[in-house]
């Protein structure tokens, strides 16, 4: 048996949480480098968070597939590993041959390995189904080509019913610069269309889409105009607001209240414990446990298929965090079983995590209700998005000095402004105004909390 036929390929792991695809950010090794069990090989982006990839094979590195700033699709090719020659045994590992005819026992957190055995041959599919991987080497993408009509391309015009459906790169590249995959002809196996077969119709007029209705895209580019394309948590950052929007009938409400009490009890709480100290964040978590125990109603979620509600156990509470790489809501889960120190505690953990983008994805799906303070960016109020597929979501303003009347008189007091936004099919207007209450007199009146408990 030749080297070449002895090669491994390595597939892009099975990303669980919905994830389909994923975007090369960094490969950590090259062509020829030697490779052992579990070694990361590249980083890539999801549209949870940036993860290392970890090869569950031994060997020196044949082929790379794909560069950064590609997407992979899950389940093609990422990496080929092909087994060493006795001489190329690198010292210390003599046992590498056994490891690699096991592969890796490992997976990534929150992940699944996601590929069988590389060296099996598959037989080559219908042209309705998935064809075998196109090696990355080449000039073409791997491509999904499906029968007319199959799939959701609604809408799209780079999933024609009259194309076949292609990769994600070839069908961003033929949306952003609005080219008809029906006026296009494929060059493909079987007829799929390929990235230079998009590249040729943009160099021919002729073959450029129909002008695009002006109420459903937009204006083409102009020069000096800078292109974001909407990949990694940007791509399902947006996804997930317009499913929002579209599929929850929201209501905001919002109330403004005098936080001068909030700060005090703060500051007297950070006085006795120095080495603990305690964020307004954690606090207003804290009055927010409190409302949900009262009003179970916002914990909860619509299930829209078997048509009911379904009120969560636990408070999985969702805490948003402005970071880099775009607007991310990490979770506590369970957040009712921690004291107000751990709650401060996991905050800060959690916050910070998420920012340098060390959260796994798990960490970032599954809450219940979600905490926004919008006040750190300096506004007074917001009507926000409610997190999909959660049924409320508390947003805190910033904290200022203005004048409020206590006990008649005319006085300067901490004001803020709480806003609760929530799906009115799971309540409402009474249990909404009845939690948002319970919060804000938490918040004027901070003893409030342990009479609740």
């Amino acid at each position: 048996m030749t080297t070449v036929e002895r090669t491994q390929v390595f597939l892009l792991p099975d990303l669980g949480e919905g994830l389909s695809e994923a975007e090369i950010v960094e490969w950590r090794v090259a062509v020829g480098d030697v490779v052992t069990v579990d070694q990361s090989v590249v980083e890539v982006e999801t549209a949870k968070a940036v993860v290392d990839v970890p090869c569950p094979y031994a060997g020196r590195v044949v082929t790379l597939h794909g560069a950064a700033g590609e997407v992979r699709p899950v389940g093609q090719p990422l990496i080929t590993i092909a087994p060493l020659d006795g001489g190329d045994e690198p010292a210390g590992h003599a046992t590498y041959r056994e490891e690699e005819r096991a592969g890796s026992g490992n997976v990534l957190i929150g992940y699944g390995t996601g590929h069988g055995n590389a060296t099996r041959r598959r037989r080559r599919p219908r042209l309705a189904l998935a064809p075998e991987p196109v090696d990355a080497g080449t000039d073409a993408d791997p491509t999904v080509p499906t029968a007319p009509g199959v799939g959701s391309g609604a809408g799209d015009p780079s999933r024609s019913p009259a194309a076949l459906v292609i990769s994600p790169i070839v069908r961003r590249l033929a949306r952003e610069h609005g080219v008809d995959l029906g006026a296009v002809r494929g060059t493909g196996p079987g007829g799929v269309i390929r990235r230079a077969d998009v590249e040729a119709a943009l160099a021919v007029p002729a073959r450029l889409a129909a002008v695009p209705d002006p109420q459903v895209a937009s204006a083409p580019a102009g020069d000096g105009d800078v292109i974001v394309p909407l990949t990694g948590v940007r791509k399902v950052i947006a996804d997930k607001l317009s499913r929002s929007r579209r599929e929850i009938p929201e209501v905001t409400i919002w109330v403004d209240v005098d936080a001068t009490g909030l700060l005090e009890t703060r500051a007297a709480i950070n006085a006795a414990t120095p080495d603990a100290p305690v964020s307004i964040l954690a606090l207003l978590a804290r009055i927010c446990l409190s409302g949900l125990r009262r009003f179970p109603q916002l914990n909860a979620r619509v299930d829209t298929e078997a048509q009911r509600i379904v009120q969560s156990a636990g408070v999985h509470l969702g805490i948003a965090a402005q970071t880099d790489r775009g607007l991310l809501v990490p979770v506590l889960r369970d957040a009712q079983r921690l004291t107000t120190a751990e709650l401060a505690a996991e905050l800060a953990a959690t916050t910070a995590a998420a920012r340098a983008g060390s959260l796994p994805p798990a960490r970032l799906t599954g809450g219940t209700f979600t905490l926004n303070n919008y006040g750190v960016f300096g506004v007074d109020g917001s009507t926000p998005i409610i997190n999909h597929p959660e049924a409320a979501l508390l947003g805190v303003g910033r904290i200022v000095d203005k004048p409020w009347v206590v006990d008649g008189q005319l006085a300067v007091r901490k004001v803020t402004q709480l806003s609760l936004t929530f799906d009115h099919r799971v309540c409402d207007g009474g249990v909404a105004g009845g939690f948002l209450r319970h919060v804000a007199d938490c918040v004027e009146r901070p003893a409030l909390l342990i009479a609740a408990v």
